[in-house]
C-alpha cells in the first residue's frame, strides 16, 4: 500500500488512555463548536461518492459514552451525527453509531478486539473497514511509537501497515484522495456493482487468499461474501500462523 498525506491537519482530541471514570454523555457534546460543522463542509466538497447513513439519537448518545470522545472532534461528530459513512460505492466504510446498512457502532465493533470493556485502556481502534476486508485502525500506541496515527490491517499482506494519517487526515483521504491507486490490484472488473450491493456488516473473502502468491491476480480468484466478523478473526489467525505476531 502507498502512503498517503492529506490538506488537513487537525488533531483529533480522543482520549485512548484507561479512563477512572467515564463522562456522562451530556458532557460530550459540544453545542459551542461542533465538529459536525466542519466534516460536514469537507463532505460538501469531497470529489470521491459519498453516503451519509441516517442517525438514531438513541444509538448516536449511547454510541458517543462508550467511545468517550466530544463531539467537537471529528470523531465524536461522525459517531454522534451519523450511522456511518459510505465511501465510493460502499467500498469503505467509516463507523459511526449504526444504521441498517451498517449494523454496527465504533464502540460495539471494537469491543472484544481492543476491548474487553467499555472505559478500559485501548492499544488502538478499529475506525474503518473496506469490502476486501482491510481494516483502518487508530493507533493508541499498540501499534507503534505514533500514537493517534492511523494504520491499515492490509488483507493482502496481513501486516498493519502505517499510513502516517491523523483521523482527519483519513478522512480527507476517504473524500479526496486516490481509492483506486490505493487499492491497486484489489479491485476486478465489475467491483462497484458488487460493493454497492454488499452488506455494511459483510466482506468479500478470496480464494486464493489476497496475501497468498496464488491470490495476487485477483481477477483469477473466486469470491464469496462472508461476515466481516468472521473475517477480521481468519485475517489474524492467519497472521499467526505465517509468524506476523499475535
Amino acid at each position: 500500500m502507498k502512503k498517503y498525506f492529506s490538506l488537513f491537519i487537525l488533531s483529533i482530541t480522543i482520549t485512548l488512555s484507561a479512563q477512572v471514570k467515564m463522562k456522562p454523555v451530556e458532557e460530550l457534546i459540544n453545542t459551542q463548536e461542533p465538529g459536525w460543522e466542519l466534516v460536514s463542509e469537507w463532505i460538501g466538497k469531497a470529489r470521491n461518492s459519498i453516503e451519509v447513513l441516517s442517525v438514531d439519537m438513541t444509538k448516536a448518545k449511547d454510541a458517543l459514552y462508550k467511545t468517550q470522545v466530544t463531539t467537537r472532534s471529528p470523531m465524536g461528530a461522525i459517531i454522534y451525527s451519523t450511522g456511518g459513512i459510505l465511501i465510493d460505492s460502499g467500498w469503505i466504510r467509516i463507523l459511526g453509531s449504526g444504521s441498517s446498512k451498517l449494523n454496527r457502532s465504533l464502540p460495539e465493533w471494537n469491543k472484544g478486539k481492543a476491548f474487553k470493556d467499555f472505559g478500559e485502556d485501548t492499544p488502538y481502534l478499529l475506525i474503518a473497514d473496506d469490502a476486501v476486508g482491510g481494516f483502518f485502525m487508530l493507533n493508541g500506541g499498540g501499534l507503534g511509537a505514533d500514537a493517534g496515527k492511523i494504520y491499515y490491517f492490509a488483507p493482502d499482506s496481513l501486516e498493519y501497515e502505517p499510513l502516517d494519517l491523523s483521523y482527519s487526515d483519513f478522512l480527507n483521504f476517504c473524500f479526496n484522495g486516490n481509492i483506486e491507486a490505493f487499492y491497486e490490484g484489489m479491485r476486478w472488473k465489475n467491483w462497484k456493482e458488487d460493493a454497492s450491493k454488499l452488506d455494511g456488516d459483510k466482506v468479500f473473502n478470496f480464494v486464493p487468499m489476497l496475501w497468498s502468491k496464488e491470490g495476487k491476480d485477483i481477477s483469477k480468484s473466486s469470491r464469496r461474501t462472508v461476515p466481516i466478523e468472521e473475517q477480521y478473526h481468519l485475517n489474524l489467525d492467519f497472521r499467526k500462523q505465517l509468524g506476523l505476531g499475535e
